[in-house]
């Protein structure tokens, strides 16, 4: 009889902690009326709404394309997929990169020289026509024959061997319909150890690019090299950063005797993060060259996506790291080229091409959304993710080119999240809001009325938190858009937006994303291991108010 009783009682005991769990979502309880349950994080929140921080790039939220796609010309018409197109469209305004490490390793090579097997042309694709799409039997074909195609690009990344790869005009043709189409700033990333014998770039190969280009009346901005820290490694050359400048203001050159590319964007030198407090390469860069570009680029990834781990993807410390090499690179860039704009010209999770079953999974989104926040606030101007598609595992889209959580991630923040940035604290008395992160924006405009903010949440912690808001904020009704991981958990390649898994509706239709209208209240609450933006339409803050 004991035993029963016992077993009765924590059966109870059960029931009662899953309803816990169940009211620390936002949809009960979040007025706050009642007792905050003894397991919540209590954050208190301070924020000023009367004057911005800063204001970042419209396309701050960026992507990259890595170059890895065009190491067989024919996995390029994977861009008049109409699926990949659709999502990419969701991601506008944004700048789309072409680039990465084998874009050192690229030689444009016209068609004259260089032809493309004709079973691959699938009608003349590569025609500049927003209305020519993929062939699903051509589709599957590709997306089939990609799946290996990785396996021999992870093979030449992890031996450090790169074959080089000629490109023709199909490339560069199907590269611009695809930005063009889906309304995308395009920026080439140019090969940048082609050299003379004398250590200089050799920018003839270059100089046939941006002719053919002009030819087409093609509108793109250009990068010249990816990481020339580690050019050493792959390449067995040395370019230090004053050649690398040198280099640089030859393109600067090039393009200004251009008629059509005399004005356009040119960025880089997209070095490495900075290691042991060190920035060579970015010095000498500065020092000689940094005229010639209209912002300063530069890479971070938090871990080694070889050896990491789920813990690591939660861990604060972790995460804060991005706020010492940031601000390692804006002193340097401030020292010596004051006012120039600085980017994270390509950035993800975890080098090496990502982390196998956990940079393509819901626990990515901490690290991605944080970056985003942190980024917007320490005075980056554009954050570029890598990779919407190419090889490794960090990319936006899946080998179904199907939308994973980043990607649902980064279009709730185009839609809720404008380009003011303003300023909020957190704390609690228990030391633990280092895990539940807030970051403060004016919404979008194109989405919310003037002097309505987005409150961007995230918690880290497998407790639900209990975010007390200022009275000028909780004064206002809210839309909430709470981002939870689907059956596999933190480990899950879908994700729940207000509890309804998010999938789209076909090949050209995104599901509405919508969000849950809630009553003003003292109070917000946030679930275990969530992601939410909570908009704040009543607020009326001064700093998001349109001058008239």
């Amino acid at each position: 009889m004991k035993s029963l009783l016992l077993l009765l009682l924590l059966l109870l005991l059960f029931i009662i902690s899953l309803l816990s769990g169940l009211t620390g979502g936002f949809h009960t309880n979040f007025t706050g009326t009642s007792v905050p349950a003894v397991s919540d994080i209590c954050v208190h929140v301070s924020a000023d709404v009367s004057a911005l921080i800063r204001r970042v790039d419209p396309r701050f939220l960026s992507v990259t394309i890595d170059a890895s796609l065009a190491a067989e010309e024919k996995f390029m018409f994977l861009l008049h997929s109409p699926k990949l197109r659709t999502l990419a469209k969701a991601l506008t305004p944004a700048f789309l990169r072409f680039g990465g490490t084998r874009q050192d390793f690229m030689v444009f090579t016209p068609q004259r020289f260089h032809q493309l097997s004709s079973r691959f042309t699938a009608g003349n694709l590569s025609e500049q026509s927003c209305d020519k799409l993929l062939p699903s039997w051509l589709e599957q074909r590709l997306k089939k024959e990609w799946t290996q195609q990785q396996m021999s690009l992870m093979r030449e990344d992890v031996q450090r061997k790169y074959k080089q790869v000629k490109f023709t005009e199909s490339t560069v043709d199907l590269l611009h319909s695809f930005s063009d189409c889906s309304g995308m700033d395009l920026i080439f990333g140019l090969n940048a150890l082609l050299r003379t014998a004398d250590n200089t770039w050799n920018s003839s190969n270059a100089c046939s690019l941006l002719q053919y280009c002009e030819s087409r009346r093609y509108r793109m901005s250009w990068e010249l090299g990816n990481e020339p820290n580690s050019y050493e490694k792959k390449a067995g050359v040395r370019v230090d950063g004053y050649q690398l400048g040198q280099d640089f203001i030859q393109l600067r050159k090039m393009m200004s005797e251009s008629t059509f590319y005399h004005d356009a964007g040119l960025y880089g030198p997209d070095v490495g993060q900075p290691r042991d407090h060190r920035t060579p390469i970015l010095d000498g860069f500065l020092q000689s060259g940094a005229e010639a570009v209209n912002a300063c680029t530069w890479h971070h990834y938090y871990v080694n996506g070889r050896d990491t781990s789920l813990e690591d993807f939660l861990d604060p410390d972790v995460l804060d790291t991005l706020t010492l090499k940031t601000n390692e690179v804006l002193e340097k860039v401030k020292l010596l080229s004051p006012g120039k704009s600085v980017w994270l010209g390509e950035t993800s999770s975890a080098y090496g091409g990502g982390a196998l079953g956990l940079s393509d999974t819901f626990v990515a989104g901490f690290m991605w959304l944080d970056k985003l926040g942190l980024g917007a606030t320490l005075g980056l101007d554009v954050v570029m993710r890598q990779v919407f598609i190419g090889s490794g595992s960090y990319h936006l889209v899946d080998d179904n080119l199907d939308p994973l959580p980043d990607y649902w991630l980064s279009v709730l923040y185009k839609r809720l999240v404008g380009p003011e940035v303003l300023k909020i604290k957190a704390f609690s008395n228990d030391g633990q809001s280092k895990r539940v992160r807030l970051y403060l924006h004016c919404a979008n405009k194109h989405s919310y009325r003037d002097g309505a903010v987005t409150l961007i949440s995230m918690n880290l912690s497998r407790r639900p938190a209990r975010i007390s808001v200022p009275t000028l904020l909780s004064s206002s009704t809210v839309e909430a858009f709470v981002l939870e991981p689907g059956d596999d958990g933190l480990y899950s390649r879908s994700v729940k937006l207000n509890r309804e898994v998010l999938k789209m509706v076909d090949d050209e239709t995104l599901p509405d994303l919508k969000g849950t209208r809630l009553p003003a209240a003292e109070h917000l609450q946030l679930p275990a291991y969530s992601l939410a933006f909570y908009v704040l339409t009543d607020t009326q803050a001064a700093a998001c108010q349109t001058p008239h």
